[in-house]
Formats: C-alpha cells, structure tokens, sequence
C-alpha cells in the first residue's frame, strides 16, 4: 500500500516528520517496506527558455534551438518536436542526465551535422504522462534554473508499506492516518460525509443482488458529465503511487480506493440495458476484461450484469464494452460489497490480480457502500459536472457488531504491560472501539472496519501495539535446574539425520508441491478419489502425492531440459497413501540421474564415468539407515522391486514382513518415459515412520571402538552354488561360523558358465579374522576356516570349488 506524506495529511493533522511517521508505522505493524522521493530521478530536469528555435539546415522535421537552462549559457539543442518554438518555456535534460521514459542516459550528439548538447523533453519521457507529440510546455512566467520536480510539485514522499491479510481497513489511507492518530501522532480529522442532492429524483436504472456473494449493490447514474484527463493534483497523486491516469471517471474511482479503501466501478450508462445488480455467472457465460482478455466464467463466480450481458467480473474487473471514455456523457455508479472468499476463489480461478481484488478479499468496510458512493458522486459533480439521480440500492449488510467483555487486567496478563484504565480505554477509543462500563471489566464494540477483532487477546493486541511492543517488560526465563528434557521428538530427529546423510553423500535437496496431477499420481498408485482436492491451486496440482518420487523426477526433468542431465536429489517429506490417519507418512526419498553417482558424474579425460545403476541406489538407503543406527547388513533383503522399480533391478529393506523399511532400484523405462528422461534414474524410498522406535531401557554401553594390537589375516574362499542363492546369505553365514574372530566379510567375485553348467555359480568372498588376545596359528585358521565352509554348505547347499 503507498500513499505520499501529503494525501497522509488529508486525514492526520500531524507537524511529525517523515522519518517520525515511518518510525511509527512500523513500531504499530504496518511495516516500512520503502520510502522514495518521487522527484529525486527527476531531480537533473530544469526549467528552460528557449531563446531561439531555427529551421536545422539538413532536416525538415528538426529544429536547432539555442537554449538557457539557467547556468549562464546559451545551450545548442537539436529538437524534432512540432511545438518547439522561440520564447517558449520547457523542460530541458542537460547532457550526463538519465531519462527514465526511454531508459537510456543522455550524451553528446551529433545530428545531421548540428551539435546537441542535450533534450527538451515530452511527458513521456520523463513518465509524467503518456503525451509524446511534442515537449512540455511551461508557463511563462516559470523560473528558469529550478528543478522540474520543484517547480511541478513532484518532490511528493512516497511511503509503501505491507498490510497483512487481516488488516483490510488499512489499505486506504484514512485507515493508515487513524492508527497513526491512535498512536499519538497526530489527530485524526473527521470531514462529515453527506449526502449529495439528487434533483433529477428517482433513479432510471433499478438495481438487484443475488445475497449470496453480494450482499448489497448501490448504483447511481449522473447524467450529463464532461469527461476528459483529471485534475493536475488527481494525476499527480496516482502517479505518485504508481498508478496510471486514464480520464477523470476512472481516476476516481482509483483515487476512492486508495483513499477509503473502497472500491468502485463506473459504467457507460448509455451502454446498460435494462436493470444492473450482481448474480452468480452462469455456465458457459465469458466477458472481455478491461485488461483486453476475455474470461470464461462459471457458477462459483459472482458477476456485475444488465438484462442482456455480463458487465463485469464482480469486485475484481470491470469489462471493456461499457467502460467510461472520454465520450461518456452519462455514467453509472457502482459500489458493492461482495464476500471476500467469493473475491479470492474468483481471483485464483481468472488468474487476475487487481487493487479491487486486493482489498476485497482483505474485507472492505461492510457499512462503507452508502458512504462511498456519496464521497465519489460528489467528486464526480465537483470535476465532471452533471445531473445526479437518486442512490438505487439492493439488499444490505452490516459489520458483524461483536461485542466483548474485556477485563482490562488482561493486557498486563499477557503482555506485562502496567497500562491505566485510561490509557486503555483511550487507545482503544482511538482506534475506532466503542467502550462501555467504568469497572475492571469493560464492553467493548468492535467497528465495522475491523472483522479480525473477536475475542479479548485481538483487544490486547490492539493495545500492545499501539502503546509501543519496545515497552513490553523484558523478563529473563527461569535457570532450569537440570538437564532439559528431549525438545525433538523422533520423527523430527529423524528426518534432520536424514537430510545431513543424504547431504553428506553430495545430494541437493529439493521441496516440492505436496500436491501432483491425477495422471502422475496414478502413476505410482494414487489417484484415489478420496485423496482428490475439491479446490485445486492448478490444473496440474489435483491430488495428494502418494510418493516424492513424482516431485523429484519432474524436477530432474526441467534440470535435463536446461542442460543440466546429471543431478542427484533427495527430499524429505510428507506422502498420502489414504485419507485415514495412518496413511500420511514421512519418506525419505533421493535419486541420481545419468552419471550422478555418489563420486561426481560427468565427462573426464581419465575416463568415461558409467552410469547410476542399483547399487547406487542401495548405497544411498544404506547410508541413511547407517545415519539412523540400522545396519542394512541386518536387515532383510528381498529381491522384489517396487511397482516403480526395472524388474529385477530392485529391491526391498525389511525387517520382517510386515515391516517394510525401504526399496531401491532403477526406474522402470515406462517412469523413465514419462517424465522425459533419458535414464538411467536410480531411486531409493525410505519410511521414517515405518523404523523402530529407540529403547528406553538402559543397556551396557559398548565400545565406540575397540582396537587390536594384532594383525588381522585374510583368507578367500570359493563356493559353487545354485544360481538363486544370494550373496548376502553366503555373507551372514560366513559371518556366524566365529563372531570373535571374523570381523568382516566381503564378496570379491562371482562367475558363470562354463564348466559350471547353466544353473550355477561361483562366489569368491574374501573373509577377514582379527584376532584380539593372541597371534592366530595355523591351526587355528584352518579350523576357523573348516567352520566357514560348513556354515556356508549348511546354510546354501554350495560346496567349496577346488
């Protein structure tokens, strides 16, 4: 919202200076977010006299003009604008000066053969207007040598602060002032609003409302205006705040909502047929915006219409066909009030984003439509003229008249502040709260201005604020008298340790939308009805992710089409496998694309990087489990992929079967299709909620790291074995034939065919003893060794190759 220091001073009679009032404005919670001159760009612009203007020998169309820009000399000017003329006063850019209509800073010229030393300037070009027929032209007697901005009065202060979602009545400037006022700054002036005559008597044109998303209509018609471009000081203020003027009608419909936080709409009247009101759209119905776009409309929308047609979108855009230009001669009024999340849920479905949107959807004043419409027929009269008919006005509305029971022993309660009744009461008072009662518990009327206030904290609020939050008493919090209690619980820790190992291993994180299209959610199982959104953000974003996997794949895709192939990515997040409670779970999820391995990815001179395969994909859940305190060595491996896993290159972590941890795998070519990827993708899943749960019960802490004197002893082993027989059931039985001795098991090789026959194998594991007391004889490693090949035939039916 921006407003200038001088439209302020309409409504607060304040001597505070500039920095005084942003000081206050952020201190009551209408942040600061900029303060600018408007004049300060413009500062370079001077006011000219032009002493000659000649013929330019080479050019028709151009004049050589011999200038006095008030530094004591005659400037040479090469000027193509028709009204350049000798005597004339105008706006003159010295050489050096950067001219904000045509971006560009202002040099030496030489044009056809004449010397420039600088511009004489159009409105355009100095964005004051969109006039760029010919230079400005000044009166005669301007002051030659002083500032443009100066002499035009654009040195206004611009002010631009944030209003919050809840604070509808701040963005006018009469709000702004009146909390300003509140807090000391000033007084809040009051100019009694009344009602404008209306000698034409009764009104043409009747009105109606549906009730539903617009509860009161207003309209006025005023015959007989004279529109055309509004006054310097009406132009000169929407400027100042960024908007464009159009035509004295529609700037004042602008210069209402700015002011009053009240918008309104002006109608062609010759343009209307029949009655004017609001009702919802009908199906199939479509209108052209004033932003020359034609929008369809449906049942949910609410719209201005006549007998015949859709007139305009209702509180966020009127249409073009009955517009106000500057041959309108009589004009319709319009002030509603419509229900501001009708306003929103409009806005998102059109995509459109207006000041009338933007304020209606924070609720505008519900007892402001009679007010608003009499405040913008008298400024029509007093700028356009014109014969005013009677207000017609359908239905009614009215502020919610909260009332509350405030003990005024709460604002020390909650914020400890040691304030008088007073006090209180006049800040309350201030701001436009009626109170009532002379005990410790007072009533209180909220305004109708002010929706957000319902319950007694809001009052307190009001006052914190208002008094100032740097008077709230500091208090130091109790010394805890022992070690403070766990403060994450497990699935918060959980997911932190998550994301550091997942870091570790150079993944980047991504976060996506929780919300996927219906077609990539059946992709992976979901697309439950149940798991649908009745109101969408997006045509894309309809259902509840039932996997990150659709998040992060959609991601690597735009990376592939930007150049980027190789990427790893993880995410930690929510997923949806049901609308019951237990059917959100938190995931951990990653996957590397291309050449993305955990050791870079990539083109190089020392070789050609292969690319992400399974193991890649394993090694990422393993080193997450690891992170967590699980050994993926004593988990369950099962050779079954998930349903988005390349069959027969994936598979599942358990630790039973009922409770499944995690998959990994590379994706299947139809996911790898869909997405638009080149492939290979590797991925891994993991359920955080699915780990188990730490133990409570103390038990014997064991050794961080127990080191032996002695040098450990490797001895290979090879085994023929059936085909199906996996490694990691060579690896735990080998591993249980000495728990004391052997300290690891490693498979090094594995061949087939041959001699072996189609239905076998040979597996070669590499085991490492480490004895702890005593050097190991070799007796000793012959028997380790015997019970190594037992456990191993025991456990997989193999025998020892020879």
């Amino acid at each position: 919202m921006k407003f200038t220091i001088e439209w302020l001073k309409d409504h607060l009679e304040t001597s505070a200076s500039t920095d005084e009032i942003v000081t206050a404005l952020t201190m009551i919670g209408l942040e600061v977010e900029e303060v600018f001159d408007t004049g300060a760009r413009l500062r370079d612009f001077v006011v000219a006299h032009v002493i000659s203007a000649e013929k330019h020998p080479n050019a028709d169309k151009l004049r050589v003009c011999k200038v006095d820009a008030g530094t004591g000399e005659v400037i040479d000017v090469v000027c193509g604008a028709p009204n350049a003329r000798t005597g004339m006063k105008a706006v003159f850019a010295p050489v050096g000066t950067y001219i904000p209509g045509s971006d560009f800073t202002l040099t030496k010229g030489n044009i056809r053969g004449q010397a420039s030393n600088g511009m004489l300037c159009s409105g355009r070009e100095l964005e004051i207007s969109e006039d760029h027929s010919g230079i400005i032209e000044l009166p005669e007697d301007a002051p030659v040598g002083t500032p443009y901005p100066d002499y035009a009065g654009l040195d206004a202060v611009v002010i631009d602060v944030a209003i919050t979602p809840n604070r509808g009545d701040c963005a006018g400037v009469r709000g702004i002032a009146r909390d300003l006022a509140a807090a000391g700054l000033g007084t809040l002036k009051d100019p009694a609003i009344r009602p404008v005559p209306s000698p034409a008597g009764p009104s043409p044109i009747e009105t109606f409302v549906d009730g539903e998303m617009c509860r009161m209509f207003a309209g006025r018609l005023v015959r007989g205006v004279k529109n055309g471009p509004s006054p310097d000081w009406l132009q000169a203020r929407l400027r100042a705040v960024g908007l464009r003027p159009i035509n004295a009608l529609v700037d004042i419909t602008n210069f209402v909502s700015l002011d009053r936080a009240r918008p309104l709409h002006v109608f062609d009247a010759d343009t209307l047929k029949g009655a004017v009101g609001a009702r919802r759209a009908r199906a199939g119905e479509s209108f052209l915006a004033l932003d020359g776009k034609t929008y369809d409309l449906d049942e949910t929308m609410c719209v201005i219409a006549d007998d015949e047609k859709v007139l305009g979108l209702g509180g966020i855009m009127g249409g073009e066909a009955t517009g106000s230009t500057e041959e309108t001669t009589n004009v319709f009024i319009e002030c509603a009030w419509f229900e501001p999340n009708a306003i929103a849920a409009a806005g998102r479905k059109t995509g459109i984003n207006s000041d009338a949107r933007y304020r209606f959807e924070r609720t505008v004043d519900p007892e402001s439509v009679k007010p608003g419409i009499e405040i913008a027929t008298q400024m029509v009269l007093d700028l356009c003229g014109g014969e005013v008919f009677e207000p017609a006005i359908a239905g009614d509305v009215h502020g919610p008249e909260t009332v509350i029971d405030f003990p005024l022993s709460e604002v020390e309660r909650l914020t400890g502040l040691k304030l008088s009744a007073v006090e209180i009461k006049g800040v309350l008072s201030r701001l436009g709260f009626w109170v009532s009662g002379s005990g410790e518990t007072v009533k209180v009327a909220v305004p109708s201005w002010r929706p957000d206030v319902s319950i007694k904290a809001d009052l307190v609020e009001e006052v914190m604020r208002i008094v100032g939050v740097d008077r709230v008493p500091v208090t130091p919090l109790p010394r805890l008298s022992g070690v403070a209690p766990r403060m994450l619980t497990p699935i918060q820790n959980r997911r932190r340790i998550a994301r550091r190992a997942l870091a570790a291993r150079g993944m980047a994180e991504a976060i996506t939308w929780s919300f996927i299209s219906g077609e990539q959610a059946a992709l992976f199982g979901g697309g439950q009805p149940s798991l649908r959104l009745d109101n969408a953000i997006a045509s894309d974003m309809t259902d509840m992710r039932p996997t990150l996997l659709a998040g992060l794949l959609s991601g690597a895709a735009r990376n592939a089409k930007r150049g980027k192939a190789d990427v790893a990515l993880f995410e930690v997040g929510q997923v949806f496998l049901s609308d019951a409670p237990d059917g959100q779970r938190t995931h951990a999820t990653g996957i590397r694309t291309g050449t993305a391995a955990h050791g870079g990815g990539g083109r190089h001179w020392q070789g050609k990087t292969a690319p992400v395969g399974v193991y890649e994909a394993k090694a990422d859940l393993a080193a997450v489990l690891d992170a967590l305190g699980i050994d993926i060595d004593k988990t369950q491996l099962v050779a079954e992929p998930a349903d988005w896993s390349h069959p027969g290159r994936g598979g599942r972590v358990q630790l039973g079967p009922k409770v499944i941890l995690g998959w990994f795998g590379e994706l299947h070519p139809r996911l790898v299709e869909a997405f638009d990827l080149a492939g290979p993708v590797a991925a891994f899943v993991l359920d955080l909620d699915a780990l188990p749960e730490p133990r409570r019960k103390a038990t014997r802490a064991k050794p961080a790291l127990a080191l032996s004197p002695l040098m450990a002893v490797r001895r290979d082993f090879a085994f023929v074995l059936d085909r199906t027989v996996e490694a990691a059931g060579v690896i735990r039985a080998a591993k249980g034939a000495d728990k004391s001795l052997i300290a690891d098991v490693s498979v090094f090789d594995v061949f087939e065919g041959g001699a072996l026959g189609a239905d076998a194998k040979s597996m070669a594991i590499e085991v490492t003893l480490q004895p702890r007391e005593r050097t190991l004889t070799d007796e000793d490693i012959e028997a380790v060794g015997a019970k190594i090949v037992a456990a191993v035939e025991k456990a997989t039916g193999g025998r020892l190759r020879a």
